[in-house]
């Protein structure tokens, strides 16, 4: 049966842009409260205006997700706010585009504090304040295909998705009996500026090489994940996927191994002019 989300506050990272704002918007119009995380102010202003035009009501945190206290200060305003806390989406998140030996380990650890450990202190917080006060919920971080399978010069950026689909699928067994659901949002390659901010973090400037080789029928627009996160807000599930395609690629890939290597090594070929 479908559930009825009027009324039922979602915290949403990583909202000034992209899924984030998409699934804002998209929320905004079941009727849910937002709270809005992210670290450019005047971006997350637009989106709450936005937002408000279909009439529901929300509040602005800003900052990085690794800020001390960020966690608290959400949960607080979607409590305090907003009504009481239901959801939360972890979606903030970046990448790029490295050869693990060019990546340092600074570079990993800066990685994983924003991708993983930001999103499992969000969770785990939300969590907890749900099952002190005996509510139901439903916690959701925007994983990705990659999470499942991985290409080359993504390894870190595969490894913390992979992280995060793991824990997700952990809680969502330990939390069943709280009434709390837990999901993984998988997406595919999603026309945002997460590439630009990849590229340039890698020292490409503003052109990311994964437009080049993704084709195009694999690029898909930051709404329809929006949708596919409010329908599983609905209708509960495990994982997310927005391609069936890349989907089914992913469980060939967990079958075959073999598979994997050899469409990473073509991929890698490409990559390399050859």
């Amino acid at each position: 049966m479908s559930r009825n989300l009027h009324g039922k506050t979602i915290i949403i990272t990583g909202a000034s842009s992209g899924i984030g704002a998409a699934t804002a918007i998209e929320c905004a119009k079941a009727g849910m409260p937002v709270v809005l995380n992210a670290r450019r102010e005047e971006k997350l202003r637009q989106v709450a205006e936005q937002v408000e035009r279909h009439g529901v009501n929300t509040a602005i945190v800003v900052g990085d997700v690794t800020d001390e206290g960020i966690s608290e200060r959400m949960l607080d305003a979607a409590e305090h706010e907003l009504g009481g806390l239901y959801a939360v989406f972890s979606n903030a998140g970046y990448g790029s585009e490295l050869p693990v030996l060019k990546t340092e380990l600074d570079q990993v650890r800066a990685m994983f504090e924003v991708n993983f450990f930001a999103s499992l202190e969000l969770v785990h917080q939300a969590a907890r304040r749900l099952v002190e006060h005996s509510k139901p919920g439903h916690l959701m971080m925007c994983s990705s295909c990659l999470a499942k399978f991985t290409m080359p010069w993504h390894g870190v950026y595969s490894a913390t998705k992979a992280a995060q689909n793991h824990l997700c699928l952990s809680m969502r067994a330990e939390l069943a009996a709280h009434q709390i659901e837990v999901s993984s949002v998988h997406p595919v390659t999603t026309a945002t500026e997460f590439f630009e901010q990849s590229a340039r973090r890698s020292g490409k400037g503003n052109h990311s090489d994964v437009l080049d080789h993704v084709p195009k029928f694999l690029i898909q627009k930051p709404e329809r994940v929006a949708r596919a996160v409010v329908k599983c807000l609905r209708r509960p599930k495990p994982e997310v996927w927005t391609s069936a395609l890349t989907h089914t690629f992913a469980a060939m890939a967990t079958f075959s191994p073999r598979l994997l290597d050899f469409v990473m090594r073509q991929q890698m070929r490409k990559m390399n002019g050859g």
